[in-house]
């Protein structure tokens, strides 16, 4: 655990496949990610910043805040992406015999998962379910949702609705969620899965400058994150660094 404002952070991922034994003790490990973006977004968004500190295991998919860390606190940690997750825990459960459920994302998008999932790891069973795209989320459909995964009680539920929905959702639905050891919300990982969006090289991610890939892919979608979020994070780090 390393501390990093009011949050605790974990770069190291084995603390979570763990889970995945053979015993449950019945509670559900809850997993995000924190990068500056959503940090910022955060320090506006009590019910975000909440469902960041409730979780039992918050990443840091982000260069930004890797490199905070080890100016200010002279701690050095290692990026974790909700795609790293995703990896990882495909492995596992693909070695386990396990059951997946991917809950976000388009029709399209989750049938391209369950294709790539029956080629690579046919021994995880899969559930998928593609949710209305708005706002929130009605009630109506979050029940008929959580019903679903209960019924089907996975080892892991991957959510893919954007940050904060996705985060929030989950925090507002944990306590109903039955037999599920692991949730993750991953964000854009569906869509790299998927094959439907590329993650930039492991030598743009290995030298730090993955961010600077996916804003000449996506700049309309990255372009708030890197030039309006990422200054704000800054300032923010400068004036509150006795903090961290």
């Amino acid at each position: 655990m390393h501390k990093f404002f009011e949050y605790e952070i974990v770069d190291d991922i084995s603390l979570i496949t763990r889970h995945l034994d053979n015993t449950n003790d019945g509670h559900t490990r809850i997993v995000n990610c924190i990068n500056p973006h959503s940090f910022v977004n955060a320090l506006d968004d009590p019910e975000f910043k909440h469902a960041l500190m409730n979780c039992d295991y918050l990443l840091p998919d982000g260069e930004g805040i890797c490199m905070t860390l080890r100016k200010y606190r002279g701690v050095e940690i290692k990026k974790i992406a909700g795609d790293d997750i995703h990896k990882e825990l495909i492995s596992a459960l693909s070695r386990i015999g396990g059951k997946v459920y991917y809950m976000g994302s388009t029709e399209n998008v989750l049938r391209l998962i369950k294709e790539r999932l029956e080629k690579e790891a046919p021994s995880i069973k899969a559930r998928f379910w593609s949710p209305t795209y708005c706002e929130e989320l009605s009630k109506e459909e979050s029940m008929s949702i959580i019903e679903d995964i209960n019924n089907f009680a996975p080892d892991v539920l991957f959510v893919s609705m954007t940050a904060p929905k996705q985060e929030k959702w989950v925090e507002k639905y944990r306590g109903m969620l039955e037999n599920v050891k692991i949730v993750a919300s991953i964000g854009a990982v569906f869509d790299f899965y998927a094959g439907t969006v590329k993650r930039a090289p492991a030598w743009a991610v290995r030298m730090r400058i993955e961010w600077l890939i996916r804003l000449i892919k996506e700049p309309r979608r990255m372009w708030n994150r890197n030039f309006v979020s990422t200054p704000k994070y800054l300032r923010y780090v400068k004036q509150y660094s006795s903090k961290i």
